[in-house]
């Protein structure tokens, strides 16, 4: 035990980013949306989850969390995402008894339709067009003991603008690991590992004349313009969290923090924080992408409300308020039950 928590310390230790590391790939991977945060708990606390998620939120963070779920969960959250782009995630999870737990979940991305403008009608065609993304994703999760426990998750992704689109499959999966040490908790999450994603459809469709130094021949003939084809957004996450107080006073304070590794980004640090007070109220905090240059996100913070209703049924309502730098903040809601 104390061999397996060594090697996973100085995992999270070696993960820290180099301070002076200046290279980016941003803007070079598809379905961005896939980096928005669904859990509004999480998010309050800096995004600094992946070894704190045990409510139905995990599906996002770290499927291992799901298995933790005693019962059943349902949520909803709502995101006011940068330029009124609506984000929104809804998650069920059931527990199957020793066999594990079984979960859905799906990610919708919208926007107010635009209308088309060409280089000959700049001012618009009178036409409207759309675009927005979505994902739907089949999870499974299992404590292999009582300290150890592995989810996955499956998911079917798309993207699409006026009459294009773009679609993949791509895989999540974590592993939770309680030391008993101290209240302390080690997780790993490897997130949206898949197939590339190609652009196609309609609007790919051109007529062109192959030869345009020849007289006679046909101009108008139908081409397919090609487009490359993008990686999706692979993020590593490892991290570490301690529960301070463990019920005293009948309180808990959860100090976490995550390593992050993207594959369009440098290596970030988030860390965060959640006081919660009799498991009916919580107040968090944190901050997001230390030691990255030029990043725009910044101070988090949030709270959350647990309603006791019918028996053992209970409503979780929670909030969380982000710094976005000049592109102001964002905020998110969620809703949930545990029945």
């Amino acid at each position: 035990m104390k061999r397996l928590i060594t090697i996973i310390t100085m995992a999270v230790i070696s993960s820290i980013p180099v301070l002076g590391q200046k290279v980016t790939k941003s803007g070079t991977t598809a379905a961005a949306f896939l980096e928005i945060d669904a859990g509004v708990r999480g998010f309050g606390m800096g995004s600094a989850f992946v070894s704190v998620a045990d409510d139905i939120s995990a599906m996002y963070w770290n499927p291992a969390g799901i298995a933790r779920c005693n019962q059943t969960e349902a949520m909803f959250a709502n995101t006011h995402w940068i330029a009124d782009i609506m984000y929104n995630y809804a998650a069920v999870a059931i527990p199957l008894g020793q066999f594990g737990i079984l979960g859905v979940n799906a990610t919708f991305l919208s926007m107010d339709e635009m209308e088309v403008t060409t280089v000959t009608a700049p001012e618009g065609t009178g036409e409207m067009f759309s675009a927005g993304s979505y994902a739907f994703g089949l999870l499974y999760a299992r404590k292999l003991t009582d300290r150890f426990s592995i989810g996955f998750n499956a998911k079917y992704i798309q993207e699409r603008i006026y009459h294009s689109s773009a679609q993949g499959v791509a895989f999540d999966i974590g592993t939770l690991f309680d030391t008993q040490l101290q209240g302390l908790r080690i997780g790993m999450s490897i997130s949206n590992y898949g197939t590339k994603m190609r652009m196609g459809g309609r609007d790919m469709l051109i007529q062109t004349d192959i030869d345009a130094n020849k007289h006679g021949n046909n101009e108008n003939i139908n081409a397919n313009l090609q487009t490359d084809a993008y990686d999706l957004p692979l993020l590593f996450r490892v991290g570490v969290s301690i529960d301070v107080l463990k019920g005293l006073y009948d309180s808990n304070l959860i100090l976490s923090v995550d390593a992050l590794h993207p594959n369009d980004n440098v290596e970030s640090v988030n860390v965060g924080a959640e006081y919660t007070f009799g498991k009916m109220m919580s107040l968090r905090c944190g901050y997001q992408r230390l030691f990255e240059r030029n990043s725009e996100e910044g101070l988090c913070f949030g709270g959350g409300v647990n309603c006791k209703v019918l028996g053992q049924t209970m409503i979780h309502l929670d909030y969380a308020w982000g710094d976005f730098g000049v592109l102001k903040e964002i905020q998110k809601f969620s809703m949930g039950m545990s029945f």
